[in-house]
């Protein structure tokens, strides 16, 4: 996304607490430019990013309680063990999460310092939800009074120049979110990581591993049709921002794992021939029976693969942790060479 002049605001009265905002009106021009695109492909899709308004975050995080959602319960367990060693072994002093995710993946590492070393640190959600953000501060604020938090509304997947780079850092991207990146683009999302990285930083990053097909399709068709209401969302935020006039209930939720390309696709699929006006683009979008909107990858991963990327991105790897069944890896890297 554009970058726009930046917008401070305080969340309440505590000095400890600040948002800054860098994405304000170029927004609207950003949904409108890849919903064009993305809709006159061949291969029509929308992208993932577009999932998470208020709603959307509020969906994931149902998701993540699914019981068929083994990713975010197998990387909790591995941080719980691995948390200690991580946080004993370095002197973070800002802990900046790319993506504010499940707010227990920040306790187990906040829990693992003490209070005196907690007073020190800046706790750093980036998101390109402000709700997101917002929930992210006034939660972890009311568990640890001492922290201090400065969140920053933005799109990491694009630019990384707003991340403060002045003290040393330990940078958090959970939830095999890697995974949602074609591998040419999330060679150069790390380098961009690594590029702003200093020599006492690291990064903890997680990755889904490959298992049995059965395992990974169900986590992405849960029972309670709760991933499907998810990936429908991201219609009702084109809707909501470009008026629109989708119909979430033209559609079907689709996800299956692509055994050639080794992960699993989302898919919204036209239940029937139907035509969709977006009126900020003026523009119609017609859809035969059985066409879909691609709208999210999810690559599963090989350690081979793993370390394929890694020595790709300027990084080494420190640490690797993983649960005994080797479902989800969480890794600990630095700049290579440090």
């Amino acid at each position: 996304m554009r970058k726009s002049t930046k917008t401070n605001r305080s969340l309440s009265a505590n000095p400890r607490i600040e948002v800054i905002n860098h994405l304000d009106d170029t927004f609207k021009g950003d949904i409108k430019d890849d919903i064009q695109q993305g809709l006159r492909a061949q291969q029509k899709f929308i992208p993932s990013k577009y999932f998470y308004d208020e709603r959307g975050s509020k969906l994931f995080e149902d998701i993540c309680r699914l019981p068929e959602y083994y990713p975010t319960c197998t990387e909790l367990s591995i941080l719980k063990k691995a948390a200690p060693q991580i946080m004993r072994s370095n002197s973070f002093i800002d802990l900046i999460e790319l993506g504010s995710g499940s707010h227990n993946k920040i306790q187990i590492l906040m829990n693992a310092s003490s209070a005196e070393n907690r007073a020190t640190m800046r706790y750093i959600p980036v998101d390109i939800s402000e709700s997101a953000v917002l929930k992210a501060a006034r939660y972890l604020m009311r568990l640890y009074p001492e922290l201090r938090v400065m969140g920053i509304v933005a799109d990491f997947t694009n630019e990384m120049d707003f991340v403060p780079t002045d003290r040393s850092s330990l940078f958090l991207f959970f939830g095999s979110t890697i995974g949602n990146f074609q591998q040419d683009d999330a060679i150069a999302f790390l380098s961009n990581i690594s590029d702003i990285m200093k020599s006492d930083d690291s990064l903890l990053i997680g990755f889904d591993m490959i298992k049995p097909k059965g395992i990974i399709e169900a986590a992405y068709n849960d029972t309670q049709g709760i991933t499907s209401e998810f990936n429908k969302n991201i219609l009702r935020v084109v809707n909501e921002e470009l008026d629109a006039d989708f119909d979430p209930l033209l559609f079907d939720h689709l996800a299956f794992f692509n055994d050639d390309k080794q992960r699993i696709e989302m898919h919204l699929k036209a239940k029937c021939d139907c035509s969709i006006i977006i009126r900020e683009l003026d523009m119609e979008v017609a859809f035969k029976k059985g066409e879909t909107i691609h709208t999210e990858n999810s690559k599963k991963f090989s350690r081979e693969l793993i370390e394929n990327i890694i020595v790709k991105t300027g990084l080494s790897i420190k640490n690797w942790f993983c649960d005994p069944d080797e479902w989800f890896s969480v890794l600990e890297v630095m700049c290579a060479g440090d």
